[in-house]
């Protein structure tokens, strides 16, 4: 007998899409179990980003309250995640515009890096970080690091590299091109090793302080 799978077997729906279709019935608890799955994670970008807890906060209520009153504006053939993800970052992002009103604060905008090129090679970190500190000690170094990146490679940053989320997911999240993803990626990275080697030299030497 033949095994062949019925056409679209193998495309099964994400779990949030059952989820969202019984919100739209009128089932608000199926919007609480979406809350409670990815509160944390909306936080912990939002903070990232705003780098400030009570702002975050806000963000996450907006985020989820926006979403839930635009639930007709999501398209189930992306992941809700990544639809919630793109109305907090932009919630975010307003956040700092009115902090910042003199400088707008924007993912769209061209960002220029100290020198706009691959950042020079560091030197060898002697002896190794991972030896010398403590993991919550080199947590709080790289999380203290990520904040000094610009919003724009901070964000690409956090998404890619500490939530996890694909290049093609993360530029969905963003509404940026794959290509400018992996660009802005690959800067932030490299800026964020400069940084830190810059750090760890100073600490060696006795230079610098936390």
């Amino acid at each position: 007998m033949s095994t062949i799978q019925p056409i679209g077997a193998e495309l099964e729906p994400h779990p949030d899409v059952a989820l969202v279709n019984r919100v739209r019935a009128g089932d608000v608890s199926a919007y609480d179990e979406l809350v409670r799955k990815y509160d944390r994670k909306v936080f912990r970008i939002a903070q990232h980003i705003t780098q400030n807890r009570e702002d975050a906060e806000d963000v996450v209520q907006e985020a989820f309250l926006k979403a839930y009153g635009n639930l007709n504006q999501f398209q189930e053939q992306s992941k809700f995640y990544t639809w919630l993800v793109r109305i907090a970052v932009n919630e975010a992002l307003m956040k700092l515009r009115r902090r910042r009103p003199e400088r707008m604060v924007s993912l769209d905008e061209d960002i220029k890096t100290e020198d706009d090129s691959l950042p020079r090679e560091i030197a060898d970190w002697s002896p190794n970080p991972e030896q010398q500190y403590t993991q919550a000690e080199l947590r709080e170094i790289l999380s203290k690091t990520i904040q000094g990146l610009p919003p724009g490679f901070r964000t690409v940053f956090v998404l890619r590299d500490v939530e996890g989320l694909s290049t093609e997911e993360t530029a969905s999240a963003l509404e940026l091109s794959v290509p400018a993803v992996k660009s802005r990626l690959l800067r932030a990275r490299l800026q964020l090793r400069d940084r830190l080697g810059r750090f760890f030299q100073k600490r060696e030497s006795g230079d610098g302080t936390k």
